[in-house]
């Protein structure tokens, strides 16, 4: 089915779905069977295309040991025979069904693909509650913090409350006083 003009006759195509047959001079190619449509039924669901899940990835769950298997690949194939064979391989071992939880103490939170974090410092995979290294405790962040932050925390700690108000601006005393100051190192 040519698409066009006299003047143009390659020109745009005519839309391949059965109830349409409009000339679109900008088609749309359908990536799964391969027809041309118009900007209406360009979606799989519009033209109700066969292959519609030819980029999706299936998997299929081991109940026993919750190791997921890819089914993509294996048209035909059933997943019964497929679940079979992975427990004949030897990879499917029943004690690796725990799931990992976050090794903060008294933290049980099961640690999945979404509510994991990998710490940049000490690379611990701990839960998002815990995804601080100051929440996690984590060792290595306190010794590659170097010697001026303990410094610095000790100088914070000991300023007092009452000095920043008293020679705050516009107060009278803030002129005759010299406001304290932390040296730093």
């Amino acid at each position: 089915m040519g698409g066009g003009t006299e003047a143009f006759p390659d020109l745009g195509q005519h839309c391949q779905h059965p109830d349409c047959h409009q000339l679109d001079f900008l088609p749309f190619k359908c990536d799964g069977c391969r027809k041309v449509f118009c900007l209406d039924h360009r979606s799989y669901k519009k033209h109700e295309c066969p292959k519609s899940d030819h980029n999706s990835r299936k998997v299929v769950v081991c109940e026993n040991c919750s190791m997921s298997i890819e089914t993509t690949g294996q048209d035909g194939e059933d997943e019964k025979v497929m679940l079979e064979r992975h427990e004949k391989s030897g990879s499917c071992d029943p004690k690796k069904k725990n799931k990992p939880t976050c090794p903060v103490r008294r933290c049980k939170e099961i640690l999945t693909f979404s509510n994991t974090n990998t710490c940049k410092i000490c690379q611990v995979k701990v839960c998002l509650k815990h995804r601080f290294p100051v929440d996690h405790a984590c060792k290595q962040a306190r010794a590659s913090s170097g010697p001026w932050n303990g410094k610095f925390l000790a100088a914070l700690a000991s300023r007092n409350a009452g000095d920043c108000a008293r020679t705050g601006r516009g107060s009278p005393s803030s002129s005759s006083s010299t406001p304290s100051s932390v040296k730093a190192y």
